[in-house]
């Protein structure tokens, strides 16, 4: 590759890859903010089922992901790659724009939860119809002997989106007042919406970057030489061989890496704040150094799987997950347990505020445990005094938080990293493999498909489901696991069986 095609894929790269991250923040903001939701968007009466809702409203985005890879897979196989994944850009930038601005369920009561759905499966359309569309793009202006290497950065996005989503959160949520708890409160209040409104200037950014691209040059010459697909949905799932090659993508590689990828990043986070009981900050920052030392190595094993093949890469990542989730997420669980601490009984903190309702109190009680190690347990107790004498409070809201110790702290970044490496190991090398199992005219249809039903449906229901085992199976905290694990096993046979390792086995171009 002479200076000239050298600048010219890595201006492609960067032109796909600032979209695909926006798309990515714009997709996974909801996620992260999962809690907050919940409160601003379901009945507060039951946090549990609120939070619940919340996560299945999350996971919708992602079940429609396969329609989205239908429509907008057939139109990029029709007019080309690049004005249909600048339309799903469009789509997905509007869609989380409008979802800062909805009033909350106190203003417009069910209507909320209504809005929010309908524009979250308007982002699940959207993303079906984008990542297809910048893998095959990079693809097909990169050289077959480096299609791991190139695609890889496109892998980097959506990682980088939760990165950069995160830390966005994390800058308004510190932001908005001098005083830290005021801008907590005002944060969940309404400077949660800050983060989706200001989404849309990045997005008007990357269409300006995206309006001046140029078509992929192997649709460009399938177009002028009048070979493009006439019906890319009836060539892609009728004909039986290529057919065979969309079941294998989604049964021997797609569906164990999707679960994989939500598993070590969106569970690993939920696990740490709703079942550790981490602290906010805390379960974000340790998200984020992970993501940030974890990273590269997307690149490590995509331009790896250059040189050995796509298949043992993968496979190895999904072993090393089924055999190793329980014990490091039971090492998470151990590292924030209080109970095998020493209490510093002396430091004890008792904090107790009174705020008039009509003719009651609603009283908060704040209660900080130190520990010897540095571990501060802050246990939030909310109920109603009534003025009736004997009338009490049911069932108090009770809200605890973990600040955990320096020590424990980095244990925890450590362990979380080992499974965002697993999720390289999968997902660095899944762009190549895919575009190299179906032929140029019907590429984008063919291999967005299998993507986002491995990914979408497989992978996007991991949280919802892990988090729904653990409500109903108190006794096991890590009960959640087995849906990850089942279904990587699954995949493991079916991929260590079927799927060639082979580089570029079926690629006409």
């Amino acid at each position: 590759m002479n200076n000239t095609e050298n600048k010219s894929i890595w201006s492609v790269i960067w032109a796909s890859s600032v979209g695909t991250l926006i798309e990515w923040y714009d997709f996974y903001i909801f996620g992260s903010l999962a809690p907050i939701l919940a409160s601003q968007f379901f009945p507060k009466t039951n946090p549990t089922a609120a939070l619940l809702s919340t996560l299945a409203t999350f996971a919708a985005g992602f079940i429609v992901r396969p329609f989205g890879a239908l429509v907008f897979g057939r139109l990029g196989d029709l007019i080309g790659r690049k004005y249909t994944f600048l339309l799903t850009l469009v789509i997905m930038g509007g869609s989380t724009f409008a979802i800062g601005i909805v009033p909350g369920y106190e203003s417009i009561g069910f209507a909320a939860p209504v809005i929010i759905l309908l524009l979250r499966l308007l982002q699940g359309l959207a993303l079906g119809g984008e990542y297809g569309g910048a893998a095959t793009y990079v693809a097909e202006h990169s050289p077959k002997n480096r299609r791991g290497f190139y695609t890889s950065w496109i892998q980097t996005t959506a990682t980088l989106g939760l990165f950069v989503s995160l830390g966005v959160i994390l800058i308004t949520r510190n932001s908005l007042d001098s005083d830290a708890a005021a801008s907590i409160a005002k944060f969940n209040d309404w400077g949660w919406r800050i983060p989706f409104i200001i989404s849309i200037l990045l997005v008007g950014v990357s269409i300006y970057i995206r309006l001046q691209m140029k078509e992929s040059p192997l649709f460009a010459k399938l177009k002028a030489e009048g070979k493009t697909s006439v019906n890319p949905l009836r060539e892609s799932f009728v004909h039986k061989t290529n057919l065979k090659m969309v079941l294998l993508a989604l049964f021997g590689a797609t569906m164990g890496q999707g679960v994989v990828w939500y598993t070590g990043q969106f569970y690993a986070q939920s696990f740490l704040e709703n079942v550790c009981k981490i602290d906010f900050e805390q379960s974000r920052t340790i998200l984020i150094w992970s993501i940030l030392f974890a990273t590269p190595m997307f690149i490590v094993f995509g331009s790896w799987s250059d040189k050995v093949g796509r298949k043992w890469i993968m496979m190895a990542g999904m072993l090393l997950a089924i055999l190793t989730y329980r014990p490091l997420f039971n090492k998470l669980l151990e590292w924030s347990d209080p109970s095998t601490r020493t209490e510093i009984t002396e430091r004890k903190e008792i904090n107790t505020n009174t705020k008039p309702i009509g003719e009651n109190f609603l009283r908060t009680v704040v209660t900080k445990t130190h520990f010897t190690d540095g571990m501060v347990l802050s246990e939030t107790k909310i109920d109603t005094v009534y003025a009736t004498p004997g009338k009490t409070t049911l069932k108090p809201d009770v809200k605890i938080s973990k600040v955990v110790s320096s020590g424990t702290y980095w244990s925890i970044v450590a362990v979380v990293f080992i499974m965002i490496v697993y999720v390289t190991m999968v997902y660095g090398p899944i762009a190549a493999f895919l575009v190299e199992l179906f032929p140029t005219k019907i590429r984008y249809t063919s291999m967005s498909l299998p993507y986002h039903i491995g990914n979408g449906v497989f992978g996007g229901l991991t949280p919802f489901i892990a988090t729904l085992f653990t409500t109903i199976y108190l006794d096991d905290k890590l009960v959640g696991l087995w849906y990850p694990i089942v279904i990587a096993a699954v995949c493991l046979v079916v991929g260590t069986i079927y799927i060639s390792n082979r580089i570029d086995p079926n690629v006409e171009d």
